[in-house]
């Protein structure tokens, strides 16, 4: 039996209709040859494990079934879904959605050819459980092991499987079988008073083949290194001044400050930084900025977007020139393109123009070359939470794990730092890109108008020029 068949049956048996009953179904409310309607068939399966304070404190399962229908009619969409997959409820769903739409224009669907096989279906999540209880206690005991300072371990599991199928009045259907596994470590490290916490995650669209490449021992050990160095941390300075962002995990910085004003949503409604400015310089000609859904394994990653579009490879800035944004298919039409990142957190939600893997090329800087460049600076290896204003690119960023970096060395570790500067505007100080370009390992999660969605993020060294580091020393 092929994936489409397998698909098609797993549906059948939880009581929905032949897919040739519902091509038929969502074109009932289409009166103009130009209206169009979609459903997003869904089916999830999803495990998580806990361990805390040595013992096994939570182990849940969620299984959800459910559809979701969309009219698109000229400049207006209605959206209705449901849990249950039978006959009446999805003709209920099409006369709601249709209900709630205007008037026409065309809208014009790709669609999948099914290229992408991006990620293999490994064995079910409900099984072996204790292999997978084992692998927290691993990173458990290889955390406590590792300093006499560890006061309180942390650690969780989480996997899923979603099986999607799309059907559109286009007469397109397309299927994908999608798993994600998230691994994560947080430790709280105590001395001379002072309480630290450092934590490590990882995953992607794979199984537990993945600690095959990365251990949970490995993971115990940065968390630890990472609190350990915060112990010994210093208040950061403040000021305008040199800052180095360190690769792979300073992508989060691209994501939030860049990515996200790129969506076509945005510049649709004309409330982004960089609405009507494709084909002019936004960027340092070092800049090349990529999202790419079609990259394998990677959290990021899908075979098909969630309007049935195969992903794919998307050059947004390239050597400093904005060449397009990221596009579903309501914006791709109004902007006369393609689409291949119409992404929606479930069938309860309506797809937008969402991330998938989103970084910067490498550069021609050894990272070495970088920090021997730098008088008086800050080094910034990674990120916690930020804030950005779409309209104009402003954002503040704390650091995580930053360090002071003085006459080309990298100094004392520095707490309390932020970065605040302008989206738009840090691409042009970016003076030095690096070469050594590494996506991060899969623990990002993106949200955006109460929906969230997982991505990935990634970028080599970068220097930039000057930016303001709110600090407390």
């Amino acid at each position: 039996m092929n994936k489409q068949d397998e698909i098609r049956n797993l549906f059948y048996r939880k009581g929905l209709p032949a897919v040739e009953n519902i091509k038929k179904i969502i074109t009932i409310p289409l009166k103009d040859s130009r209206d169009f309607a979609d459903i997003y068939i869904e089916n999830r399966i999803s495990r998580s494990y806990r361990l805390s304070e040595g013992i096994i404190s939570d182990i849940s399962s969620s299984f959800v079934t459910g559809a979701g229908i969309r009219v698109v009619k000229g400049n207006n969409t209605g959206y209705s879904y449901t849990e249950n997959l039978n006959e009446a409820n999805i003709s209920a769903c099409v006369a709601d959605a249709s209900r709630i739409a205007g008037s026409a224009r065309p809208l014009r669907v790709s669609g999948s050819e099914g290229k992408n096989d991006l990620y293999t279906i490994e064995s079910s999540i409900e099984d072996k459980a204790e292999e997978r209880i084992a692998l927290l206690k691993r990173a458990e005991e290889k955390a406590f092991s590792l300093s006499p300072y560890v006061k309180k371990v942390d650690v969780s599991l989480n996997e899923s499987s979603k099986v999607i199928l799309i059907i559109n009045s286009s007469g397109i259907e397309a299927y994908d079988m999608q798993p994600m596994l998230r691994f994560s470590i947080s430790v709280v490290l105590e001395k001379d008073g002072k309480r630290e916490r450092g934590s490590q995650g990882g995953g992607g669209r794979t199984g537990l083949s993945y600690f095959n490449e990365k251990t949970p021992e490995q993971m115990a050990e940065d968390a630890v290194n990472q609190a350990l160095v915060l112990l010994e941390s210093r208040p950061a300075p403040a000021g305008e001044m040199e800052v180095v962002l360190g690769a792979g995990e300073s992508g989060i910085l691209l994501h939030e400050s860049i990515g996200h004003p790129l969506e076509a949503d945005f510049n649709y409604r004309g409330s982004s930084a960089f609405t009507g400015k494709i084909g002019e310089k936004v960027a340092s000609e070092q800049c090349t900025i990529i999202d790419r859904g079609d990259l394998p394994s990677l959290r990021g990653s899908i075979n098909v977007d969630d309007e049935g579009c195969d992903s794919g490879k998307t050059v947004l800035i390239e050597e400093g020139i904005l060449k397009t944004y990221m596009f579903d298919l309501v914006t791709a039409n109004h902007f006369k393109t393609g689409s291949r990142n119409g992404r929606r957190q479930s069938f309860r939600h309506i797809p937008m123009p969402r991330m998938t893997n989103t970084y910067m090329q490498a550069g021609k800087y050894s990272p070495d070359e970088i920090f021997k460049s730098v008088k008086k600076g800050v080094f910034a290896k990674s990120f916690s939470g930020g804030q950005v204003d779409i309209s104009s690119g402003d954002f503040v960023f704390s650091i995580t794990e930053g360090y002071l970096v003085e006459n080309g060395k990298i100094g004392y570790p520095i707490k309390g730092a932020t970065l605040i500067g302008n989206g738009p505007e840090i691409l042009k100080r970016m003076t030095m890109v690096g070469n050594d370009f590494v996506i991060s390992d899969g623990k990002w999660t993106c949200g955006k108008e109460g929906q969230s969605v997982p991505v990935g993020v990634g970028m080599p060294t970068v220097k930039l020029s000057h930016i303001t580091l709110g600090g407390t020393g």
